[in-house]
């Protein structure tokens, strides 16, 4: 069945209108109001700036950097920084407006945002990678801010890029680690931040399962993407007795039917960059990992992965979206018909924000919290939140894709009536 949006067939759609349209399927059944829809997906700031250097080889290296706010109805925006060949305000701005349901799912004090640089850092040097950041923040700076706008890790940066963005922001406005979140344990970081969102996949996953009656010890789990959320997923998955039997990345893939060796694998993947031609493993493409006959499929790269063109090859029983946007209405909708349980990104990844959030409060306190403190809370507020979706989703009839952007968007909706316009 082709699905129209406004007249036009969703595979023509950009990535906000497919977050929009996501959207607007709860809001229908909300009875939303045509003012308060716009009100609610209209972000509050564009920013576009030119991002420019001078490259090692004497050369002028010039770049667009974005950063979208979206909504601050329930606190400061809160949001990742992209650096990636293919980002543009498009993404970007589809990428923030699920940061502000995201964060209302999970009921902590923030709104949206996101942002990025295009541009591909395999062709930067470490030199080249700290000028372009720090140039970045000198153009942004002014904009964002612990109570303002606090910026996070994603794909194509890291702790070391966050540090560096802490560094560049206290020389305009003094001594604020809480400015940037995803620091260095040794900077003011959080204890558990660079595992967050992996594990509470799995949390959520074994949540999920628990409500099916399938034990985590008996499920077969394949993950696209084995970067920071897909490799610490698989190495948690490990730990609580869970088979992960194909994993695949931007170079290739592995399959061993009869479970991968995780730590293994991490330790293969460090040495040579990717997970391809790990021992006692066979070559798998991404397009077999994703029709992989598996209890549990977990894309954990890039989104617009699911489509209508594979979606009907998938045989998992489970979906559980790791990555930001991977899966198109088309291919929902294909899901659906075949009876594949969906759990939405704006739940399945919130573990990253959620250990943000704790690293911005204990930044805000001076006070550091251990270890075991992050994960209890990190699997309190998750649980927390998958029961109140789950009953949503079953009181009502809907999926828990809807059901999530339902009590998301009755948060927003709520705080911004209150606050007033």
């Amino acid at each position: 069945m082709m699905i129209l949006f406004n007249g036009w067939p969703m595979s023509a759609l950009s990535a906000f209108d497919t977050a929009r349209f996501y959207f607007d399927q709860a809001a229908n059944l909300m009875g939303l109001s045509d003012n308060m829809r716009e009100l609610l997906v209209t972000p509050e700031r564009q920013i576009k700036v030119q991002v420019a250097l001078e490259r090692d080889n004497g050369e002028i290296g010039t770049f667009i950097g974005y950063r979208v706010q979206h909504n601050s109805a329930r606190g400061p925006m809160k949001g990742g920084l992209r650096f990636h060949h293919d980002v543009d305000e498009d993404e970007v701005l589809a990428l923030a407006s699920l940061m502000t349901w995201k964060t209302a799912v999970v009921n902590i004090p923030y709104g949206g945002a996101k942002g990025g640089i295009s541009v591909d850092t395999k062709d930067l040097s470490i030199g080249e990678l700290e000028r372009v950041t720090r140039k970045f923040i000198d153009e942004i700076h002014d904009m964002i801010g612990p109570d303002k706008d606090i910026p996070a890790p994603d794909m194509g940066t890291n702790a070391q890029v966050m540090a560096w963005i802490a560094n560049q922001y206290e020389k305009f406005h003094g001594y604020s680690p809480a400015c940037v979140t995803g620091k260095p344990v040794e900077l003011h970081g959080a204890e558990g931040r660079e595992e967050a969102t992996g594990r509470g996949v799995i949390t959520l996953t074994e949540a999920l399962l628990q409500r099916h009656g399938q034990p985590i010890e008996e499920t077969t789990i394949a993950i696209q993407g084995f970067g920071n959320v897909g490799s610490h997923a698989a190495h948690c998955l490990h730990e609580k007795g869970g088979k992960v039997v194909a994993v695949t990345d931007a170079e290739g893939g592995v399959l061993n039917k009869k479970g991968l060796d995780v730590p293994a694998l991490i330790l293969h993947c460090e040495d040579t960059g990717s997970v391809k031609n790990f021992s006692d493993s066979e070559s798998i493409t991404n397009d077999e990992l994703l029709a992989a006959d598996v209890d549990v499929l977990i894309p954990a790269a890039l989104g617009g992965v699911l489509t209508e063109r594979n979606a009907g090859d998938v045989r998992a029983k489970y979906i559980i979206e790791a990555a930001n946007n991977p899966t198109t209405p088309e291919a929902d909708d294909i899901f659906h018909d075949n009876g594949i349980i969906v759990l939405p990104d704006i739940l399945a990844n919130a573990g990253g924000v959620t250990v943000s959030y704790f690293e911005w409060v204990q930044n805000r306190q001076h006070f550091k919290w251990e270890l075991s403190r992050v994960r209890q809370e990190l699997d309190r507020i998750l649980q927390d939140s998958f029961e109140k979706v789950w009953r949503l989703s079953q009181d009502k009839q809907i999926s828990l894709r809807v059901a999530a952007y339902f009590l998301g968007i009755g948060r927003v909706g709520r705080a911004t009536v209150m606050g007033g316009i």
